[in-house]
């Protein structure tokens, strides 16, 4: 047994990040509605949009922590 395989295996826990995006936007009548607005997009857009955001944040830290 090499001293490599515990660190690698406990790496692979981060993957479970990448889930989060995929739950928070999975259930459309979650956000689909209109208020609150925000400088002057509906709820839904600018939802949609902060996660765009997140994602690739959340990307780079499980990219950075598991490359």
């Amino acid at each position: 047994m090499d001293g490599k395989s515990a660190p690698t295996r406990s790496k692979h826990g981060w993957y479970w990040l990448l889930i989060i995006p995929f739950i928070a936007t999975l259930w459309p009548p979650f956000y689909a509605h209109e208020h609150p607005i925000v400088a002057g997009l509906p709820f839904l857009y600018w939802y949609l949009l902060v996660w765009v955001v997140l994602v690739g944040v959340i990307s780079a830290i499980v990219f950075a922590i598991t490359g």
